[in-house]
């Protein structure tokens, strides 16, 4: 059997343009694109990280480590035993002696802020029912908070703290 002879085969045609070569000014295109997408990332998430902290906690690092060491061992001469938590809408402190016994007597207030911002920041004071200390905070928005507690004694013995919690 022969064969019969084959036809040489036909360029294919394509419907695409040719391509345009990459000049110099494509590449000077394409990387002033590239840095200019990158800085305005920089620059939005240098706005988002700037606008919601004031970036100051304490004016003098050095001696509010001084006090801290101060009020840290005044604190555990006292033996207080403190537990805060918050669930549904309350703030709940207990307060116990080295003993585990309930505190009573304490006039107990809590600073509840944003931990990352200056604004709705409230001062409250927690009313004693039985051996806890208890505030409804039923209207806070949805989100992380900090409750600064400060608990002063019948013999005027002072305990500071901080409990982080979400709400919502």
């Amino acid at each position: 059997m022969t064969r019969p002879p084959t036809q040489p085969a036909q360029p294919v045609q394509s419907a695409l343009p040719a391509p345009r070569p990459l000049t110099g000014r494509s590449v000077a295109i394409i990387a002033a694109s590239a840095f200019a997408v990158i800085l305005s990332v920089n620059l939005t998430m240098a706005w988002f990280a700037t606008s919601g902290f004031p970036g100051l906690v304490v004016k003098n690092s050095y001696i509010a480590s001084q006090r801290w060491d101060r009020t840290r061992a005044a604190q555990e001469a006292l033996g207080w035993e403190v537990r805060a938590e918050f669930a549904d809408g309350v703030l709940d402190a207990r307060f116990a002696d080295r003993n585990g016994a309930p505190l009573a007597g304490l006039i107990v207030t809590a600073e509840i802020a944003r931990p990352t911002a200056d604004v709705g920041v409230r001062t409250v004071t927690l009313a004693p029912q039985g051996a806890v200390y208890r505030i409804a905070l039923a209207d806070l928005a949805e989100g992380r908070w900090v409750a600064r507690l400060t608990a002063i004694g019948p013999d005027g013995a002072v305990w500071t703290g901080h409990a982080r919690f979400w709400a919502g």
